[in-house]
């Protein structure tokens, strides 16, 4: 096969731009597309729906140095400009991500904030290769700024003390990538990059490093990818729905990222939603028009075809209820029908509802809706419902029908709740929404949740549990013999509390515990080793119970059942010493009581 067969056989590599917001990646994108400086004479940057094509000859010119032109087989790269990880995990292929390269943006100042987290475990977990870039070096204090100039070449310029500062605010960068689990140094130090993630120090605003970015990412594009980027231009178009939006003149419309074959105006295609997939004719490709177009009154042009891989919107009927996240295949009569079973397939493959009980978790797409499931399996947290969409107004209808407080929750990632679903959410106080646009942020306020509801469940339970206790009546502190008795006791177990019923070591109750006092004072319960009077309502000195007796509070089947079995080692050691006497009496007759 010849070097020039190869390259059109050889799609652009698709590159999302992850990072924490303000952190410079719009910047970035705009330094990347105002390349087209070197005055055009190297080719155009392609302005796609939804991404920038920078083609090889402007990275090429960009770069400085022409004999690169022979080194790269790579048509050039294609940046997608929806910024964040939301783009990543939208752009889905066949259940993974469909970027092939990433670049995360971290401010060199502010260093790791929690969406670089998210964008880096992102990444761990597709396994997509990627460079990090630390931006905004021109705001470090004394840098002098040597616009578009390579990194090392500025660097170069700067004191010594600025250069010290830098390396001190880099290396913080790269520890805490060592942290999150990679082995990272600056890109001009690494001999692999198989092993060691490359980080390239750049200005955003002024250009500086922007040049190492393009070569490094085309040198990773040519070694790890070149297998991947091959494809058939004249196969069946196959892409991903980026956004559905409306468009004012045209209705709804979906701007998609085709990486593999040719649509064509006309052409039937497939679109994935919830439940059957939509089925559907192009009615017209769109792309941006050029700004020297910008007379027209439109935005868009129509194209009569689109090759891999590009950004592309298409205009159809029908394609209202079409997901961000799905695929678009092209279909021909021969086909429609496994086409059609192949985009349902992927779509229920998502839908996971596969326990019978737990959360109920939303996202915006279905890349989204993985991850989250994925975060949530890991967490080890029961997914009773996972969809795409807004919280609606059923949501919370069926929220409010679970019984358990920790279930009845809605977690949200990157959306919004429906008026209708806000408003009934007054008529249920007790359901939770959680939303967020990090998803680890979710899980951790639902894990936090968790924790203060299991608090407050067991402070309630505490206090309204009859905990065990044992007591004695000391010899000759008979107070008074009945209605009440009252007797002077010393508590050899666990605690007494006001209005507990007490019992003999035979199990018959024998009164109600109406009053405690110490020293004179009224007091709400008595605790080991201490000694008190007490009042027993319903007991008569001499009938029921007398001196020297040995008294048990009586605990309900149920109680005892927590007391045992549930919260058995948060008790004292005397209240568990107690307890096992306690239950001695009540199973030498019944063996089974209260388990």
């Amino acid at each position: 096969m010849s070097e020039n067969h190869e390259k059109k056989n050889l799609r652009t590599p698709i590159v999302c731009v992850m990072g924490h917001v303000d952190h410079g990646k719009t910047t970035l994108l705009d330094q990347i597309r105002g390349t087209s400086i070197v005055k055009g004479e190297a080719g155009a940057i392609t302005q796609h729906i939804g991404a920038t094509e920078v083609p090889i000859d402007v990275i090429v010119e960009r770069c400085g140095d022409k004999r690169l032109r022979d080194k790269f087989i790579v048509p050039g790269l294609l940046f997608i400009d929806t910024p964040g990880h939301h783009a990543f995990t939208t752009l889905r292929s066949r259940g993974g991500s469909l970027a092939d390269l990433a670049v995360v943006v971290v401010d060199i100042n502010e260093g790791f904030k929690p969406q670089t987290i998210e964008s880096l475990n992102i990444l761990k977990r597709f396994k997509t290769p990627f460079i990090v870039v630390t931006n905004k070096i021109d705001k470090l204090y004394g840098w002098k700024s040597n616009p578009h100039a390579p990194f090392l070449t500025t660097y170069k310029k700067q004191t010594p003390e600025t250069q010290a500062l830098f390396e001190t605010k880099f290396y913080e960068v790269v520890g805490r990538l060592y942290e999150q689990g990679f082995s990272a140094d600056r890109f001009d130090r690494i001999t692999d990059f198989q092993k060691t993630l490359g980080v390239v120090p750049i200005s955003g605003l002024t250009g500086e490093g922007v040049s190492d970015v393009l070569m490094i990412l085309l040198g990773l594009a040519q070694r790890f990818l070149e297998s991947a980027l091959h494809y058939n231009i004249d196969g069946p178009g196959i892409g991903t729905v980026l956004e559905v939006k409306e468009e004012k003149g045209l209705g709804t419309t979906i701007d998609v990222i085709l990486y593999d074959g040719t649509l064509r105006k006309g052409d039937t295609v497939v679109i994935g939603r919830l439940g059957e997939p939509i089925e559907t004719k192009i009615r017209a490709l769109l792309k941006p028009r050029e700004l020297a177009e910008i007379r027209y009154e439109s935005k868009f042009k129509q194209v009569p075809k689109a090759v891999a891989a590009c950004g592309v919107k298409i205009s159809a009927p029908g394609i209202e209820e079409a997901l961000a996240g799905s695929p678009v295949i092209m279909a021909t009569p021969e086909t429609i029908e496994s086409v059609l079973e192949k985009v349902k397939k992927e779509i229920a493959d998502v839908q996971i509802q596969t326990d019978s009980d737990g959360v109920m978790i939303k996202a915006d797409t279905l890349g989204s809706l993985e991850a989250m499931v994925h975060e949530f399996r890991k967490a080890e947290i029961k997914i009773r419902k996972a969809e795409v969409g807004d919280v609606s107004k059923r949501d919370v209808m069926e929220a409010s029908t679970i019984e358990d407080p920790m279930h009845s929750v809605i977690l949200a990632f990157n959306i919004k709740t429906t008026p209708d679903a806000l408003e009934l959410m007054d008529e249920h106080p007790s359901i939770r929404i959680f939303t967020n646009d990090v998803i680890y942020r979710i899980l951790d306020d639902y894990k936090n949740y968790i924790k203060e509801r299991e608090e407050e469940l067991e402070k309630l339970r505490s206090d309204t549990l009859i905990k065990p206790g044992q007591f004695k009546i000391l010899p000759g502190c008979v107070f008074r013999q009945s209605k009440p008795a009252v007797v002077g006791v010393r508590i050899l177990g666990g605690v007494i509390k006001n209005n507990t019923d007490v019992m003999l070591p035979d199990g018959t109750v024998v009164g109600t515990v109406k009053g405690i006092e110490n020293n004179g004072k009224k007091i709400p319960k008595a605790t080991v080793g201490m000694e008190v009077a007490m009042a027993l309502d319903g007991a008569t000195v001499g009938r029921q119970i007398k001196e020297e007796d040995i008294l048990y509070v009586h605990i309900p089947e149920s109680d005892s059942k927590v007391l045992e079995f549930e919260i058995f080692d948060t008790l004292s050691n005397d209240e568990k010493e107690t307890l096992e006497k306690y239950l001695a009496i009540r199973r030498k007759d019944k063996p089974f009581w209260g388990k």
